[in-house]
């Protein structure tokens, strides 16, 4: 069976690629490669550079599925160039899912966001409520989701709503809230917080790649919208776990960014989905990478510095 991967070489395309080969299957891996490639050569898995919003760049030959990882990743980034978030996040995802109706595939796996949701009051944000995003990175997977259901009676669709995840990828990303404050807890020996009670959802890479596996192995079995996040923890007491291990303080200031959001994974816990990773073995994770040498602060390993620096700058 012949997967193909956009996002490919993206911080869980690169965890995700090397699952899918060890389970047996074929991947067909494209990405733009603007951070790199991380991956790793295996005589199943072929990489091809290539933008998403070029169609007929992707070879859609032999594909039996379909994860869809591509998009401009974080609020910062969406908003640095939003015509350039639109098309690679909304338009490119229509134009993917319609050559994939066309062509016969039969399943596509979308990689959305939990902050489709927007700011909400409800402490169990469920997949049944509204979707009320506030920036164009949650506004174009909101579009892209409505694409991709209208496609359902066609293929089988299965949209993931990711908490924000954490822990290790050879394609690290260190502007998400855990690995953030852990390495400035292990560069600085000081962690900055603002405000520090706003409530975040997250969930492990592990578990983040390990969810789409699954979603590949159970099929027709499990069909729709599921969230996918396992904590909900304040800004506050990720820096504390941080902290405590690394034995660094922390110094709170004001934020003028009050938001929590929450989600409730009730829906995919039933299907039988179990995660098996963590919070605190993400901080631990990184701990042990940063101490080895294995993981350094790089530019590349922060989204909106580097598409200014690179992607951007090369634009402009």
């Amino acid at each position: 069976m012949k997967i193909l991967v956009t996002g490919a070489c993206g911080y869980k395309g690169t965890v995700l690629t090397p699952m899918l080969l060890e389970a047996g299957y074929e991947v067909r891996a494209v990405d733009t490669q603007w951070f790199g490639n991380f991956l790793p050569q295996h005589p199943a898995l072929e990489v091809v550079q290539a933008d998403v919003r070029d169609s007929d760049a992707i070879d859609l030959d032999g594909i039996d599925a379909i994860i869809h990882l591509a998009s401009i990743a974080n609020d910062p980034c969406g908003d640095l160039n939003p015509k350039l978030t639109w098309e690679v996040s909304a338009l490119a995802t229509m134009q993917l899912a319609d050559r994939a109706r066309r062509l016969g595939i039969e399943h596509f796996i979308y990689a959305s966001s939990g902050s489709v949701y927007g700011v909400k009051e409800e402490d169990q944000v469920t997949e049944d409520l509204t979707l009320e995003p506030i920036s164009e990175y949650n506004k174009t997977k909101m579009v892209a989701e409505r694409v991709l259901l209208s496609y359902a009676d066609d293929m089988l669709v299965q949209i993931v709503r990711p908490a924000t995840v954490c822990g290790l990828s050879p394609r690290m990303r260190l502007d998400v809230s855990v690995n953030l404050l852990t390495m400035q807890a292990l560069t600085n020996k000081r962690i900055t917080v603002f405000g520090g009670n706003q409530v975040r959802p997250n969930i492990h890479m592990q578990d983040i790649c390990r969810v789409y596996l699954y979603m590949l192995e159970q099929g027709s079995k499990i069909q729709g919208v599921f969230n996918a996040g396992f904590e909900n923890i304040s800004i506050m007491s990720i820096a504390e776990m941080a902290a405590k291990r690394i034995g660094a303080e922390i110094v709170v200031t004001e934020s003028n960014d009050p938001r929590s959001y929450r989600v409730n994974s009730d829906k995919l816990l039933a299907t039988g989905f179990k995660p098996i990773k963590s919070v605190d073995d993400a901080i631990a994770e990184i701990i042990e990478a940063h101490d080895s040498g294995a993981l350094k602060d790089e530019d590349r390993f922060h989204n909106l510095r580097w598409m200014q620096k690179t992607v951007l700058a090369n634009a402009a």
